[in-house]
């Protein structure tokens, strides 16, 4: 961001690039442009005060390590698309949302207390990663509890997932360049996020 430029100009400049990112890898933020304006100044706000970008509806403690599962997009972000059709803060929204069929309400808050989550670990706290979901149009691999609303690299829809196991199911693809897994007969030409050709790819593992 803008060295020097106000608060406001430096969200407008936080949310132009979430729009971005969002909408290419298959998420929507809200629609209502005041709301998600004032959540990018929260997030700015953090980001200068701790060094990162905590999430603006809740109270980071400072410490990058404790507050690694709410560092925006946040752990439960995706598991809260899925239940309620937005996020706790309602920066990322769902489908039904966004076309105004459904408005953003109050939803409960899923990150457990802080005594709960040190005896567990963050990473546990989250839930994330309980399933793996294939993509059958690209072969995208997504290790959470429900596959994401989108495929962010083919954009195919939610139903488009299916459980996958490592065997006997199509053989797993890696790009030697930049790590992305692909679980396809055959690996795509170019990898779709560093842009290697097919013959940089491995089977894996």
């Amino acid at each position: 961001m803008s060295d020097g430029a106000s608060l406001a100009d430096k969200a407008k400049e936080l949310h132009e690039m979430l729009y971005r990112d969002a909408k290419a890898a298959g998420y929507n933020l809200n629609p209502d442009l005041e709301m998600t304006l004032m959540l990018c100044e929260g997030l700015v706000t953090n980001i200068e005060r701790h060094g990162y970008m905590a999430c603006p509806c809740r109270l980071p403690s400072g410490n990058r390590e404790d507050d690694l599962d709410i560092i925006c997009p946040c752990d439960y972000r995706d598991p809260d698309l899925n239940d309620y059709d937005a996020c706790y803060c309602a920066l990322y929204v769902g489908d039904a949302i966004l076309s105004g069929r459904k408005k953003a309400e109050s939803i409960p808050e899923r990150r457990p207390p802080e005594e709960e989550r040190r005896k567990r670990g963050v990473a546990a706290a989250s839930g994330a990663a309980t399933g793996l979901w294939r993509c059958r149009v690209c072969g995208y691999l997504c290790a959470m509890a429900n596959p994401p609303g989108k495929c962010p690299i083919c954009k195919a829809d939610k139903d488009r997932f299916e459980e996958f196991t490592f065997y006997p199911a199509a053989p797993v693809w890696r790009c030697k360049v930049c790590g992305y897994l692909c679980a396809m007969e055959n690996p795509p030409l170019k990898c779709p996020v560093c842009k290697a050709d097919k013959d940089r790819f491995e089977k894996f593992p």
